[in-house]
């Protein structure tokens, strides 16, 4: 049997959980903070390989095994590889108060509407995207993936416009716990993003939320974490401050999408976002999204029509290319616009874009360029013609099909390298 621990946050290790163990894993403090059984062996986490294999030995001899752990060890922790490695009819887990429970605890808020991501061991990327689009998130933070880095990914296009007091529209701000559960050390800070940037915060964070409580729902909630996708996407184009009907018809944002694929942990750019339709479906579905435009007037609708759907979306004035640059790497990219420097603009989000790119185009004289520059790119494209007729009403109680502009759709998508998507 192996009897897996959870402690920290407060909790100790229960007595007599030790009594009779042949070999006790767990970390430096976590092994520190315990009297070990005569004669047991301890073994240091480090790389879990090596560990799981030293218990893998005690295991086949039927010697009883303790592993030590921070808080929940079946949430983000080692529960997970030991019952794939050992199956979960041999664990016996005695979890403790999870470290998200505690932050949250510590500053008196619910969590069943936050959305966890654990950047410990992972690409932090994710995690700053889900920051990016989520108005309650809990980050457990891993090397290069704290406080400061957090901070410092929410700054840029994700500022908004200078709020008084300081902070981010909407009042988003982080919480850092530190060192939960040790009456001496334990701290729990609130800072801005820029705040949190500009210190150095150690080793003894614990986790880090990330909170736009204006932009958190109320009322009563039935299902925990990511919220629900929304029940109707595509739009129609009235649920969107538009000018002279410049805006995404509903049919091509469908398809749009669908190739799209926006999801959390995702970053989209929309690129010539106009009304920034599709923007807003993105972060509807869960994204991360920067919306270029290069218009004063458009800045603004776009910033309105997110509010007025709930969503962040993070506004940049500028023309593409050039304003592009400062902009970390997309997963996916829709282009809306362009002009006559469209091929340009295809080509640098083609550079950069890690999955997807999606290109409508009223004009048949740019589908070739936007197409080479696909496929200069190293992309797979595809694409085509959509022409929709809509029901529309006459006199006479009857009714007409009304054709709308016909649009040609182009999208990429990226040819994966020999290695990639490949378990090693």
């Amino acid at each position: 049997m192996i009897t897996v621990v959870g402690a920290g946050t407060g909790a100790p290790v229960p007595d007599g959980v030790l009594a009779g163990a042949a070999l006790v894993v767990g970390g430096r403090r976590h092994l520190d903070a315990v009297r070990l059984p005569e004669g047991a062996e301890p073994v240091v986490l480090g790389p879990l390989a090596p560990a799981l294999d030293r218990v893998a030995e005690y295991v086949g001899k039927e010697l009883p095994v303790v592993v030590l752990a921070s808080g929940d060890p079946g949430f983000f922790g080692i529960v997970r590889a030991l019952a794939e490695r050992f199956g979960a009819g041999l664990l016996d887990v005695r979890p403790g108060v999870s470290s998200v429970a505690a932050a949250f605890a510590r500053i008196g808020l619910p969590w069943d509407d936050a959305v966890v991501v654990s950047a410990h061991g992972r690409d932090p990327r994710t995690a700053v995207n889900v920051c990016r689009a989520h108005p309650k998130v809990a980050v457990l933070t891993g090397p290069g993936a704290g406080p400061a880095e957090l901070g410092a990914a929410l700054a840029g296009p994700w500022a908004g416009p200078a709020e008084p007091g300081g902070g981010l529209p909407g009042g988003r701000v982080l919480v850092v716990a530190s060192a939960l559960g040790d009456p001496e050390r334990e701290r729990v800070e609130r800072v801005t993003p820029a705040e949190a940037a500009a210190r150095d915060w150690g080793t003894a964070v614990s986790v880090v939320l990330c909170l736009d409580l204006a932009r958190t729902p109320g009322g009563v909630r039935t299902v925990a974490g990511v919220p629900a996708r929304p029940e109707r996407w595509a739009l129609d184009e009235g649920e969107f401050a538009h000018r002279d009907s410049m805006i995404t018809k509903f049919e091509v944002r469908a398809l749009a999408l669908a190739r799209l694929g926006p999801r959390p942990g995702d970053l989209v750019w929309d690129v010539g976002a106009g009304s920034g339709s599709v923007a807003v479906e993105c972060a509807r579905l869960g994204a991360a999204v920067v919306a270029v435009e290069k218009t004063p007037d458009g800045v603004e609708r776009v910033r309105a029509n997110a509010r007025a759907h709930g969503v962040d979306v993070a506004v940049v004035r500028g023309e593409a290319p050039a304003a592009l640059g400062p902009l970390d790497d997309p997963d996916s990219v829709f282009i809306g616009g362009g002009g006559r420097e469209l091929p340009a603009i295809v080509g640098a989000c083609a550079r950069r874009a890690r999955r997807t790119v999606v290109v409508a185009m009223a004009a048949l004289d740019r589908v070739p360029a936007a197409r080479e520059a696909l496929t200069a790119a190293g992309f797979g494209c595809d694409g085509v013609l959509l022409q929709s007729s809509r029901l529309a009403p006459l006199p006479g109680d009857v009714t007409r099909l009304a054709a709308t502009n016909p649009v040609f759709l182009l999208w990429g998508v990226r040819t994966p390298e020999p290695s990639e998507g490949v378990a090693l």
